[in-house]
């Protein structure tokens, strides 16, 4: 997908194994290649600009690691990671096609049932949810502070005024250049972003797989969560390599730990809606004005521009807006929704956003100036429709014992596996010092 590393002004200079394909619609495999090869890429070139070695190494993608990656990428043993999903979560029918209802936040579950209001088990929901056309429904649980996607056909997202706004937008767009340099930090040959600091304000799951994978080349990453927020399905697999703290800022004295680590910090890195950091106080002007050292990428669900610009929305939800799941269910004769085997358009953003920070940086080492990026999952789907797969595909999810590391990682919940770096670069190591850790269980400090 040459569309990706020409959007980080970079050659596709990486190497891959042969391996099976995901079954889908789409190349998911290709895409889960790409983007984990343009991380490598840019590790790479930032390894020559910080004259750690006088060339640049050649990178090696395991594509089917790559493809495992974007999975799960922890087996617990002897203990289960809770469902991925609310009980009531899921596609129902309406009387006039389909929508998704995703209620694994309980302000999003509460919008759904008050809208449908009914009791909350799946029976009910479903005999509810047929008395709406699904248009309607889905604008009433927006409105409610919900989030639902109805499943929109390629061409009616085409048509559709935030399909043609996301059309027109870059896959990165890239903003806000400062006459600044960023701060230097300790970088090894064998970790090259060791002692470089990254604030974490993301959540569910494009921004955590960013941060995680800064964190795999040595990024001192340190998530901030607000009081009681909690991901319990997918912290084990996601919080691996950072810290993780609670603040409240809406309380004085944690917004002054927050401003304290926004001057520390190297990079920030965060998925709020646009205006949503403003109504805390922290628009993007006072946060440059608090930290001018500071380079930025952030992510939207829906892109940056047009109607839908400020809805809340998840992969899952982005894949029947845009025409995904409908593509699917067709394409593989089915009578539902059928979307991508995986949350493919949570992890590519992922990844284009940790390639996006390293880019940056060697931009700002180059005397380039400072310069901020957002993304969307949005306009990372428009991409992965641009790729059709031409065979079916036969790449089976459920990892090889040969694909895990051999060392047993400790965690909070019990001892784990997980699954072997899937970039390769000679002398630097893609690799985790911290094991995954509880929501809260660190201190507000790098």
């Amino acid at each position: 997908m040459k569309e990706i590393f020409a959007a980080l002004n970079i050659n596709a200079n990486y190497k891959t194994s042969k391996t099976d394909k995901l079954s889908s619609r789409y190349s998911v495999s290709e895409l889960a290649s790409a983007s984990l090869g343009a991380v490598g890429v840019s590790i790479s070139i930032l390894i020559e600009k910080l004259g750690l070695l006088n060339h640049r190494p050649m990178v090696q993608v395991d594509n089917r690691l790559a493809s495992l990656w974007f999975g799960q990428s922890i087996k617990p043993i002897n203990w289960n990671m809770p469902p991925l999903w609310d009980s009531i979560a899921g596609d129902y029918k309406c009387s006039d096609g389909w929508i998704k209802l995703h209620t694994n936040s309980p302000h999003h579950r509460q919008a759904a049932l008050q809208v449908l209001s009914c009791k909350d088990d799946r029976e009910n929901v479903a005999l509810a949810v047929r008395k709406w056309k699904s248009e309607n429904l889905e604008a009433a649980i927006v409105e409610a502070g919900g989030v639902a996607a109805k499943m929109r056909a390629c061409n009616d997202w085409n048509a559709h005024p935030q399909g043609k706004a996301i059309a027109a937008e870059p896959l990165i767009i890239k903003k806000q250049t400062r006459k600044s340099t960023i701060n230097d930090w300790p970088a090894i040959l064998e970790q090259p972003l060791a002692g470089l600091r990254v604030l974490d304000l993301t959540r569910v799951l494009a921004g955590p797989v960013a941060t995680r994978t800064l964190a795999g080349f040595g990024a001192n990453v340190l998530r901030i969560d607000p009081p009681n927020w909690c991901e319990a399905n997918i912290v084990p697999d996601i919080t691996l390599g950072k810290k993780c703290c609670r603040l409240n800022l809406r309380n004085k004295n944690h917004r002054t730990i927050f401003e304290k680590l926004l001057q520390e910090a190297d990079v920030l890195v965060h998925g709020y809606r646009p205006k949503a950091l403003d109504l805390l106080g922290y628009s993007e002007k006072n946060r440059t004005a608090i930290a001018p050292q500071l380079l930025e990428v952030s992510l939207n669900a829906y892109g940056w521009s047009g109607p839908w610009a400020e809805r809340r929305g998840f992969d899952s939800l982005v894949q029947m807006s845009c025409g995904i799941a409908d593509a699917g269910m067709r394409w593989a004769k089915q009578n539902k929704p059928t979307p991508l085997p995986v949350q493919a358009l949570d992890h590519a953003t992922g990844y284009l956003m940790a390639a996006a920070v390293i880019r940056a940086i060697t931009a700002a080492i180059e005397g380039n100036g400072l310069t901020n990026t957002q993304l969307s999952l949005a306009r990372t789907a428009t991409l992965l429709m641009e790729h059709p797969q031409s065979e079916p595909g036969n790449l089976n999810l459920q990892p090889r014992a040969s694909d895990f590391c051999s060392e047993i990682e400790q965690t909070p919940w019990g001892q784990a596996l997980r699954l072997r770096a899937p970039i390769k670069i000679k002398d630097t190591h893609m690799n985790w010092l911290r094991p995954s850790c509880e929501l809260g269980s660190s201190k507000a400090e790098f």
